[in-house]
Order: C-alpha cells, then sequence, then structure tokens
C-alpha cells in the first residue's frame, strides 16, 4: 500500500495577491477600480489568511491570473519570520529574537539559512508562473 506524502503549504491568499499585485505595479486603488469594490475592501481582502474561491476567482480575473496561483503561492520565508518574531526586549539586546521556545543570540546564520529558502521558494515561483504562462498559451 502506497503512502502519500502530504506537505504542509504556507499559503497566506491575502499576501499572495499582495505580492501578485506589487508584481504587476498595480495599485489597491486599480485594482478596486477593475473589480468595482472600495480600495478598503482590497486592503480587508489582502489581510486575510483565507478568501472564498468567489473572491479569489474575482481578484485573479481582476489580475488576469489563474486562481489557483492566489491559492498555492507559498509565503515568503523571511516574511513569515518577520511577523512571527519580536525583539527580545529583557535581553537588552537588538541582536536576539525569539524562534518559537528559542532565544537566538546571533541571526546571521538563521538570516543566511532563510536567505537560501528564499531563493528556492523564489525559484519554484518562477517555475508555477512558467508553468500557468505555459498552459494559458
Amino acid at each position: 500500500m502506497e503512502t502519500k506524502e502530504q506537505t504542509f503549504k504556507n499559503t497566506h491568499h491575502g499576501h499572495a495577491v499582495k505580492r501578485i499585485r506589487h508584481s504587476l505595479g498595480i495599485k489597491q486603488e486599480v485594482l478596486a477600480d477593475m473589480m468595482g469594490i472600495t480600495q478598503a475592501r482590497v486592503s480587508n481582502f489582502e489581510q486575510k489568511k483565507v478568501l472564498e474561491d468567489e473572491v479569489i476567482d474575482k481578484l485573479a480575473k481582476a489580475l488576469n491570473v489563474a486562481p489557483e496561483l492566489i491559492k498555492e503561492l507559498e509565503e515568503d520565508p523571511v516574511t513569515v519570520i518577520i511577523e512571527n518574531n519580536r525583539l527580545d526586549n529583557n535581553s537588552g539586546s537588538a541582536y536576539n529574537y525569539i524562534a518559537g521556545d528559542n532565544i537566538i543570540n546571533n541571526p546571521i546564520d538563521k538570516i543566511a539559512e532563510l536567505f537560501e529558502k528564499l531563493l528556492e521558494k523564489e525559484q519554484e515561483k518562477i517555475a508555477l508562473l512558467e508553468k500557468l504562462l505555459g498552459e494559458k498559451k
């Protein structure tokens, strides 16, 4: 019997929309006009981790991308670290940060590791975009 390996994807629909929008050089106001909604509504969508399929479809159509790109685009590892960590105020040092339950005293090694992961994710993103572009043609 085969075991299907299940991998956890770190996705955030709103952040994916924002990244795609930025990549295309489109402002929230322009996207809002294209969709017939307010800029505040676009901002609200970009803050949500999970968006309804109907909303994703409308955003994808306005951005001229496949809905799967919004659903499957993984978070940038550096962004995740920055958003989920804070400085350890008790240490008196700006060179400490908290990673889970661990206090990291020298983040240089962690930054190098994250940079490698970032490059890997960017390569995956490029491959996915090329695949979607190829399917669209």
